[in-house]
């Protein structure tokens, strides 16, 4: 705050003479006028100091005389607006009117961000748009390379790089004009890359051209680089050079290409490879063809990827995977030898792999990451190629041999080689001719897995495996209809599914000694042997459930064997038991020359026993036997036996002992014979017992054949009473 020095002046001490001057005497004339010049005098000085304290604080009181007046006019405002508050209070509620009025700011302020986000919004579209027509222009007119840095600016602006959930249908249309802009953008380019690099069908010459419609090689490269798409571009030449060039050249020896002088250039900078051919040669140890394929891959680093390593990068991205496929498949898998000791010989294919890798990697088409040494990860696994090569040629032999799946017929001398010896059994069987030679492959693949190293060995093992899982997979799936009803294949597919399942236990013991020892420890084939033993088996019980359905039917047709005495009746007995024979000797005629002796016996006791049972227990459920028809029913049963002898001679001498139900059945046809007391007295001493009749049988028997009698019931008493003893 300025001190201006007049809080306190007193007029008299102006005067020279105040000090004598009496306070209340009045001053004279010439006092006065000497008072008024010397007031004039201090009010200029004060003046001066004024003048000079605003000059330097202009500023300062320019912005407080601003402020005052602000507050001013506020005040003012504040003052209205309460008045006219005040003069509505009588009219309507306070907190109404302030409510409608603040809703009524909010609305406003609101509105007036919107207009300022929408003005903001509109003024993008517009530099959008016309950045989007400069892309066009420079599109048509080949400033490509500013295009492309243009679109990739327009790319991260919040029209294109992001896509919200609830946004302007404008904003759409933006995104999509910047599509169609950079797609346009990138046809023209790669369309002037395809331009440049052509192949002439006729003359058999790949030309290369630095310039094609208004925009260079060098710059559409460029171009499509900056807006990351130069796979995109590159990708119709990568196609181009695969298929004229590269191809021929590893899959037709007599092939090659040479670099030319192009008759037709416009520019020194133009480039040509012609096809030249050659005699025949062969690519023994590698050395011409990765030469060949090195000058093809040169010519294209100097003449389309100018030796930019970032766009030779992309071309071996685009190409690679197919050259080193090709190379695999057209020459390295040809080239592994087909026995052991040639390999050695592939020493000089590996060495100049690994030379052709090392010469790509320093022009920088691969790198030194091994996925890009696909070539040398092939040939340094010769040994597992060489194995995977004889593994797939014993299993091609398999499969011809389960698909053309034959079997000889039983042989009538009893000679044959194809019936077998069931190891560790006095016991042979006739098998397949399929299954013999898979089994003769097995036999051989481990003799040759033991004159290898472990690598191939394990290949040779594996494939053995695999030579005994096709059969169970492909066999009863082929011969499902043959399987499904009684036939003799049926019965060889058995007996080859058990011989493997009996042959598989031996073959480790067999080869384990001469494996490499690297395969000892885990090489195992008993494994397979309950798989196979289970599908054999249910081969088997499936046929014979066939033949036990055929003689079920066969026995029902005897209804029961009631009312025998009766000639209608006896003859449909008598035609049931002859059916049963039929069917049973036609069994054996099938099964008896194929089967192991084992199993022809186990099939035979388990049709025999069905057949006594049933028909013992059928005799034994009539409640009601007249005289007569306990001679038929006796004869019937001897009918039955007496036919069946050549069965029970294939079988056993001691069948009795071997088919319980056939002994109680030779009792029930003596009993229909015997007293009622020889009956009876036939349960005491057990023998009825001993055949397997139970007592309630007895009983019913009893109660069927003889009238009621006081010797019946005493009969009864004495086995009822034998029983509970």
């Amino acid at each position: 705050m300025m001190e201006m020095g007049t809080a306190n002046l007193d007029v008299r001490d102006l005067l020279s003479t105040a000090g004598d001057l009496d306070p209340s005497s009045p001053l004279s004339a010439p006092d006065l006028r000497l008072l008024i010049d010397r007031l004039q005098i201090h009010s200029s000085r004060i003046k001066a100091r004024a003048r000079s304290y605003l000059l330097s604080h202009r500023d300062d009181l320019a912005s407080a005389i601003s402020r005052a007046a602000t507050a001013s006019s506020a005040s003012s405002s504040l003052s209205d607006s309460l008045s006219a508050a005040l003069q509505l209070l009588s009219d309507r509620p306070l907190d109404l009117e302030i409510r409608a009025l603040a809703d009524q700011i909010v609305a406003t302020r609101r509105e007036l961000q919107e207009r300022k986000e929408a003005l903001g919004i509109v003024t993008e579209i517009s530099r959008f748009l016309d950045r989007i027509r400069f892309v066009r222009e420079g599109t048509r007119s080949g400033r490509v390379v500013e295009a492309a840095k243009t679109v990739c600016e327009l790319k991260n602006s919040f029209f294109v790089d992001k896509k919200a959930d609830e946004e302007p249908l404008v904003f759409d249309m933006l995104r999509n004009e910047w599509r169609e802009c950079f797609d346009e953008l990138q046809g023209v380019l790669a369309k002037n890359v395809e331009d440049c690099v052509r192949y002439n069908e006729e003359k058999r010459k790949l030309v290369v051209s630095s310039c094609g419609d208004k925009v260079e090689l060098s710059v559409a490269f460029q171009a499509l680089e900056i807006i990351d798409a130069l796979d995109y571009g590159m990708a119709k030449v990568a196609d181009l050079m695969i298929k004229h060039v590269i191809t021929p050249v590893i899959t037709d020896i007599s092939i090659s290409f040479t670099e030319v002088v192009n008759e037709d250039a416009t520019e020194k900078r133009d480039y040509a490879l012609q096809v030249v051919l050659s005699e025949s040669e062969e690519y023994s140890d590698g050395s011409v063809l990765y030469s060949r394929i090195i000058d093809i891959l040169n010519f294209i680093n100097k003449s389309i990827c100018l030796k930019k390593d970032t766009w030779m990068r992309c071309f071996a991205k685009m190409t690679w995977s197919t050259i080193t496929d090709l190379i695999i498949t057209n020459f390295l898998s040809k080239a592994i030898p087909d026995v052991p000791s040639k390999l050695i010989d592939f020493q000089d294919i590996m060495r100049n792999t690994a030379e052709f890798e090392e010469d790509l990697r320093k022009m920088h088409f691969i790198s030194d990451d091994n996925k890009d040494k696909k070539l040398s990860q092939y040939v340094d696994n010769v040994e597992v190629h060489f194995a995977s090569k004889k593994r797939n040629e014993l299993l091609v032999k398999a499969r011809s041999i389960l698909k053309g799946f034959s079997y000889a017929d039983p042989p009538e001398s009893g000679r044959s080689d194809y019936l077998v010896d069931i190891l560790l059994q006095q016991d042979r069987c006739l098998v397949s001719k399929s299954a013999f030679q898979l089994l003769n492959l097995v036999h051989e693949a481990l003799r040759d897995a033991c004159l290898s190293s472990a690598r191939v060995a394990k290949e040779y093992y594996n494939a053995s495996r695999d030579v005994l899982h096709m059969y169970m997979a492909i066999i009863p799936v082929k011969l499902e209809k043959q399987l499904s009803s009684i036939t003799q294949v049926a019965i060889i597919v058995h007996n080859d599914l058990y011989y493997m399942s009996q042959e598989v236990l031996g073959l480790a013991f067999q080869y384990r000694a001469d494996f490499p020892s690297g395969l000892q420890d885990h090489a195992t084939f008993v494994d397979l042997a309950p798989n196979l033993y289970e599908i054999s088996e249910d081969i088997l019980q499936r046929q014979i459930q066939f033949v036990l359905s055929f003689l079920k039917d066969a026995i029902d047709c005897a209804d029961g064997f009631q009312n025998t005495h009766l000639s209608q009746q006896y003859e449909s007995a008598k035609f049931s038991i002859e059916q049963v024979v039929f069917n049973l000797e036609k069994v054996r005629i099938m099964w008896e020359p194929c089967m192991a002796t084992s199993t022809y016996r186990r099939c035979m006791h388990t049709l025999l026993d069905f057949v006594f049972s049933r028909i013992t227990a059928e005799m034994l459920a009539l409640d009601d036997i007249a005289a007569e028809e306990t001679l038929q029913l006796q004869g019937l049963i001897h009918l039955a036996l007496e036919n069946m002898t050549s069965l029970f001679g294939s079988i056993a001498t001691t069948v009795d002992e071997m088919i319980p139900s056939l002994r109680k059945l030779r009792k029930l046809a003596d009993l229909f014979d015997m007293s009622l007391k020889s009956i009876t007295s036939a349960w005491e001493n057990g023998e009825l017992l001993q055949c397997g009749f139970t007592s309630s049988e007895v009983e019913s028997f009893i109660k069927a054949i003889f009238a009621d009698s006081n010797l019946r019931m005493e009969c009864l008493l004495r086995i009822e009473g034998f029983q509970n003893s």
